[in-house]
């Protein structure tokens, strides 16, 4: 069934009220708050569905806003502690169908709390559903460990196992252990039911390593420590299978994209060391490294030569001055890697194999880039794309 031709809504509640970590939903965690990741993971789902956040806070709702979801205001009466998820999904399905007469097929329930979950992981949970045929579905993983509590005499016991008979662990029948990332019902059966849980359930398995709900200020720091090796191993893979060159554009890149003006009219920018540090070890891997800037102050020069790359300077179009480089180099476009920052990078970033942002490049250049860094122009972002790169280099070694 294509999913395409359903009507899907994901819900994503996020209530204001926390315990166990102040404002929870939208701490930041790696420059950005936790609530946006599961809405820029619905975001890019191919089962495309439309995002709604229900809360009771308007701080939290003006994150969501900001991220690109809609909003449902949760009454108080079911924003406690105590209030079950079930409550939110049912009011928003409520509220879309009074105010707009929306009834959705399917629901997509997801938790803001697990941050590591990706569009697939959405995807594949809908699919389950949809495959199995079910009525609920669930996202969960691989479970091999043996559980204990105590009897009524205050004996220890085995859940999932006998301590009369121990088993290998290979030799245990598969169990599952519920992520409590992504939870997808049949809209029409979960009314009726007010369960998640409804009629026949389905499974789909999500990588151990992307299973993460954050719960105590502890597993914020194991969360970013995950997402940071998350984003190096996504951006790895978008690289070009075999990176044969490097380019930069300068201002905005290698710079801040500012300029500091003298009383003489001397121009200077601010760069980055670490950057050269960058630079440095990709030079020691053989790697080709151009420069393409249509900037014809020295300083490009100037820095250039530091570092020991070439450079095209005062360039009208980068397109053609990259295919001259291209070709006098013998690479293939879509072996190459271009790194830029504002409008007149865009063609290159087309035609190479990996189009690459920096952090605080125009929306535009985000929008189109295959990977966007997470450190701005002049400020670590050519160190980053830097390591990614060598990162890549070994693996094609």
């Amino acid at each position: 069934m294509d999913t395409n031709l359903m009507e899907i809504l994901c819900v994503i509640p996020a209530r204001g009220g926390s315990k166990s970590i102040p404002g929870k939903n939208i701490v930041p965690l790696d420059g950005k708050p936790i609530l946006a990741y599961s809405i820029q993971a619905a975001k890019k789902a191919k089962c495309a569905p439309r995002i709604v956040v229900s809360t009771d806070d308007d701080t939290i709702a003006e994150v969501a806003n900001l991220y690109g979801a809609d909003i449902v205001k949760r009454p108080s009466e079911i924003s406690g502690d105590k209030d079950s998820s079930e409550s939110a999904l049912l009011h928003t399905l409520d509220h879309l169908k009074k105010t707009e007469g929306y009834v959705p097929e399917i629901l997509i329930f997801l938790q803001c709390t697990s941050p590591l979950t990706l569009a697939e992981d959405i995807d594949g949970t809908v699919d389950a559903l949809i495959n199995d045929n079910a009525d609920s579905a669930l996202s969960v993983t691989p479970f091999h460990y043996f559980l204990w509590s105590k009897n009524r005499s205050g004996n220890s016991v085995g859940i999932n196992h006998s301590k009369d008979k121990r088993l290998l662990r290979q030799d245990l029948s598969p169990q599952f252990l519920e992520t409590g990332a992504v939870y997808v019902m049949k809209v029409h059966e979960f009314q009726k039911s007010k369960n998640r849980f409804v009629g026949t359930t389905a499974m789909y398995v999500m990588p151990t390593e992307r299973c993460l709900e954050i719960d105590e200020p502890s597993d914020i720091i194991l969360a970013e420590t995950r997402i940071v090796e998350q984003k190096v191993r996504i951006s790895t893979q978008v690289l070009p299978n075999h990176v044969s060159g490097l380019v930069f554009d300068f201002d905005g890149v290698l710079t801040n994209n500012l300029v500091l003006v003298s009383e003489n009219g001397c121009e200077s920018v601010i760069c980055d060391r670490s950057d050269g540090m960058g630079i440095s070890k990709l030079r020691s891997t053989g790697l080709p490294i151009i420069v393409i800037s249509s900037e014809v102050n020295s300083v490009v020069k100037t820095r250039c030569e530091k570092l020991g790359i070439p450079c095209f300077t005062g360039v009208d179009n980068k397109l053609d001055a990259l295919k001259i480089w291209a070709n006098e180099n013998e690479l293939c476009l879509k072996d190459l890697v271009y790194v830029g920052n504002d409008i007149n990078d865009l063609e290159c970033m087309r035609e190479v194999g990996c189009g690459v942002a920096v952090n605080d490049a125009h929306p535009d250049v985000i929008s189109q880039a295959n990977i966007v860094l997470s450190k701005d122009g002049g400020r670590g972002a050519v160190r980053e794309i830097s390591e990614l790169v060598i990162r890549k280099l070994e693996v094609q070694s």
